[in-house]
């Protein structure tokens, strides 16, 4: 099937996609485990029911929860100095509870070259968001973390790069576990001060972390469409979000493309001549642990391809990493052509988002964001201000239907290429992930000797 003149104006008259993205931004906290989790999820069920959808359904899975308490930064000197509002410290999550009392050490922007030259032992170590021009890779926020851990210090504080007294929040567990020491994220106004006291001396500070990890539950929702023979293609998203803003561009907006996607195709069903599968998955900002406890239950080979959308409300201009699949980047390709849109490609890897545990696993995969031309990476994601006003509905709109039509692209492909988990790893080892993978504990292959 292709994607009608039909379906794309109603697409772009339709309020649908609109109304979606609000009743998720509507819900208090989307945090994983959380009440406001379980009615996101609940939300995206009777969705996709209502543009009637097959198969609906919510899967339960255990995951390692955390709650946010209080915490509270204190530069001590002639006269202490305490910072515990919300717009200037933020606990990050699965931090461990704790107090320390340490020198604090100013490590810029935290690469690895740094970490190497500084004695960080018994220290409280600050680092920048930012990855400097000069780095061959983008680093990560919890490989600085790790990397502070295996230096020995004994606490962590993350200075966001956007402006506006946004302390970023993100995920320092790993595997089913907290970390190993307390974290916080900063604002840049507040990392700037701290920075300036390490330039004037040697400050001592005090960490406090005020939070409970305990186990709970997340879910995933899924449904389909077409029919029930041969692989099906995946088209994905996550609905939870950090506790402290509306997840709008992160991920309410992706699970709104996704919900616009199965309504579009839901009027063309008898077209489908391949089942599509729509799932929306719970604790993602807990380290892809919906994806994960999904992708480890799926045979390979009933999969043709996924599509994973994340980040998705900062623009109208899609970027899709495919992973090296030569198969989905032609079905953007080519809807780039029909569609006269402008659709940037990348073939290289991204071992974060919910397509990843599909991906080393030998599954086709893409994800698909939105170009952001600001100059820091997540904009207001993993921020308070990640709030439903930073999104335009025409680009909601504008996203759906190249999605849908690559979509149908990949349904109507004779063959999907494929990478083979042992080619992802290779992958993975020359494009420089391995390091840092290895280093946060997220490396999947056992064995590093064949790297």
């Amino acid at each position: 099937m292709t994607v009608s003149a039909d379906l794309i104006g109603d697409a772009y008259s339709a309020a649908h996609v609109w109304d979606v993205l609000e009743r998720l931004t509507d819900v208090e906290s989307r945090a994983a485990g959380s009440d406001g989790e379980m009615e996101a999820a609940r939300i995206l069920a009777e969705t996709f029911e209502r543009y009637d959808c097959n198969n609906v359904e919510r899967r339960q899975f255990s995951i390692p929860g955390w709650t946010r308490g209080r915490s509270a930064l204190t530069v001590h000197g002639e006269s202490d100095r305490q910072y515990d509002r919300s717009h200037q410290v933020l606990a990050l999550p699965r931090s461990p509870a704790a107090t320390v009392t340490a020198p604090l050490i100013d490590l810029g922007d935290g690469v690895p070259p740094e970490f190497a030259e500084t004695d960080l032992d018994g220290a409280i170590v600050l680092v920048s968001s930012a990855t400097p021009a000069t780095s061959d890779r983008w680093i990560h926020r919890t490989e600085k973390y790790y990397r502070a851990v295996e230096a020995g210090a004994t606490g962590f504080i993350f200075a966001n790069e956007q402006v506006g007294c946004l302390p970023a929040t993100g995920n320092v567990g790993s595997g089913d576990g907290a970390g190993a020491i307390p974290a916080v994220g900063v604002s840049r106004e507040l990392g700037s001060r701290l920075a300036r006291t390490c330039e004037r001396g040697d400050p001592s500070v005090t960490l406090t972390v005020d939070c409970e990890n305990e186990r709970t539950t997340s879910q995933s929702v899924t449904a389909t469409l077409g029919p029930e023979t041969g692989p099906e293609v995946l088209v994905t998203a996550h609905h939870d979000a950090h506790d402290i803003s509306e997840g709008a561009t992160d991920n309410a907006a992706g699970c709104a493309v996704v919900t616009e996607v199965a309504r579009l195709l839901a009027t063309a069903t008898r077209d489908l001549e391949t089942r599509v599968r729509f799932v929306t998955f719970g604790a993602e900002e807990l380290h892809l642990l919906g994806s994960e406890a999904w992708a480890a239950e799926t045979d390979p080979e009933t999969v043709r391809a996924v599509i994973n959308l994340d980040g998705v409300g900062s623009s109208r201009d899609p970027v899709v990493s495919t992973h090296g699949i030569d198969a989905i980047g032609a079905a953007f390709e080519a809807t780039s052509d029909d569609l006269g849109v402008p659709i940037e490609l990348d073939d290289g890897l991204v071992p974060w988002g919910d397509q990843w545990p599909f991906v080393y696993r030998g599954i086709p995969g893409a994800m698909v964001t939105a170009k952001d031309d600001g100059d820091a990476l997540r904009g207001w994601g993993h921020t308070h201000a990640d709030t439903l006003d930073k999104v335009d509905r025409r680009d909601l709109r504008a996203l759906a239907v190249p999605t849908t039509a690559a979509v149908t692209e990949l349904l109507a492909a004779e063959d999907v290429d494929r990478r083979s988990p042992e080619e992802i790893r290779e992958a993975a080892v020359e494009e420089g992930h391995a390091e840092g993978m290895r280093m946060t504990g997220v490396w999947p292959w056992e064995s590093a000797s064949q790297d």
